[in-house]
């Protein structure tokens, strides 16, 4: 049988077998104070700017993998009203999409939705997050590999929080009965959420036949409302 090493390059190698670890905030790099994205950008589907919140919207904060795959799920969900992506999770200020790769800055590839709670409610919100990802694979989602891949909800408040984890609770069992590991989900308070570079923003909107990985395992479950 041929070595999974086999054709890599030393560095692959390394990169395949060692077990991705988050990096100690004593030497994550140092970041900058300017934003990677200066100017304001306008949503390639909504035509607004991305960082438009409208009055009585809610927002969250998602990490699901790779993010572009991850903001198109959530422009074409209904209730949605504005999608961005960016880096969140981590220690660095402002890092770039390289530096956030590196694992030396500590954040997660995320998405912000911003959704009308009318028409959509947080509970729905998670439900679709879980149910297009593998929340149980750690520090990947398939053949992405890195802490910045890792399945993360980070909350806006003590609400947010008690209902993220009635969610992931909820859909333990179900991923255990489908012979899934535990749940890895991280969920914690949103330190910081900084937008990723322009190129980034609806990226399959721009390249509709980009790299778009489905990690969907079609394990469901209504969670609690």
């Amino acid at each position: 049988m041929q070595s999974e090493s086999a054709g890599l390059t030393q560095q692959e190698a390394i990169m395949l077998f060692t077990k991705p670890t988050m990096v100690d905030p004593r030497v994550a790099l140092r970041g900058r104070e300017t934003p990677v994205l200066t100017q304001p950008f306008f949503h390639r589907v909504f035509g607004h700017r991305i960082d438009r919140v409208p009055a009585g919207a809610e927002v969250a904060v998602l990490g699901l993998g790779c993010f572009w795959g991850a903001e198109k799920l959530y422009w074409t969900t209904p209730g949605v009203l504005n999608t961005s992506v960016g880096y969140a999770g981590g220690y660095t200020p402002n890092p770039t999409y390289e530096e956030a790769c590196s694992g030396r800055t500590g954040h997660a590839e995320v998405v912000k939705v911003v959704y009308d709670p009318e028409q959509l409610s947080y509970e729905d919100v998670l439900r679709i997050f879980f149910e297009n990802h593998d929340p149980t694979q750690g520090f990947r989602q398939g053949n992405d590999r890195g802490t910045q891949y890792r399945s993360a909800i980070y909350t806006l408040n003590d609400d947010q929080a008690r209902r993220a984890r009635a969610v992931r609770e909820a859909f333990a069992p179900e991923f255990a009965s489908a012979g899934y590991g535990t749940i890895t989900t991280e969920i914690a308070p949103l330190p910081a959420y900084f937008e990723a570079e322009a190129y980034h923003q609806q990226y399959l909107a721009e390249n509709p036949f980009g790299y778009c990985p489905v990690h969907s395992t079609g394990v469901t479950c209504s969670p609690p409302s």
